[in-house]
């Protein structure tokens, strides 16, 4: 079977995200880490979750589809039109959340587990990702970014160990949560939980 067009595996992705079947299939991996996570805080410990950033807590879909998904890192972000800079974008700090993930850090919160996000984003870009997370509505333990000068072939080879950090810290990771598998390979966590992403791929 032919691979799809660039024009097709395009007009795919807009069908899949428009006819909301991509927030069904968000909220059916949210459920399952949401079900793990209550049966598991009741057996007690130093307990933690540990959350990706872009497409898995925050949503970047205006910038993507500003680019016809095209990936875009330097220059300004104008949007709806685009081009949308991925750079000007993350300092605009207008991510929306994804809402089941949303709900789950939330809940994590409630039962008195660590929220912790581990994301590829450089530490230049703290202080743009901490408002748009406060703005998004979330509330968290430690924020975790790339340091400026690590580079890696893999995202797992940064935050499989940063994960790791936390277990010597004493605290039991029960979830994992990421729209790559680069954000849950590794080991350190109970369990992991892949979230759809049909816009872009990362190693």
């Amino acid at each position: 079977m032919a691979a799809p067009s660039l024009v097709e595996a395009k007009r795919q992705v807009n069908a899949y995200v428009d006819s909301g079947r991509y927030e069904a299939d968000i909220a059916a991996v949210a459920d399952q880490a949401r079900a793990y996570l209550e049966s598991r805080v009741r057996g007690g410990g130093k307990l933690a979750i540990v959350l990706d950033v872009d497409e898995t807590a925050l949503s970047n879909l205006p910038s993507l589809r500003a680019n016809d998904y095209g990936f875009i890192i330097p220059g300004p972000c104008d949007l709806p039109g685009g081009p949308c800079g991925l750079g000007a974008w993350i300092r605009m700090a207008q991510a929306d959340a994804i809402k089941p993930v949303l709900a789950l850090a939330r809940l994590a919160r409630e039962r008195s587990v660590a929220v912790f996000f581990l994301t590829g984003r450089p530490e230049r870009a703290r202080a743009p990702t901490e408002r748009n997370l406060r703005t998004a509505g979330y509330e968290w333990t430690a924020l975790i970014l790339k340091p400026d000068a690590l580079t890696t072939k893999s995202a797992a080879d940064f935050k499989a160990p940063e994960r790791k950090k936390l277990i010597d810290q004493g605290y039991t990771i029960i979830v994992n949560i990421g729209d790559q598998m680069s954000d849950l390979e590794g080991g350190f966590a109970e369990r992991t939980y892949k979230l759809p992403n049909p816009f872009y791929f990362l190693p």
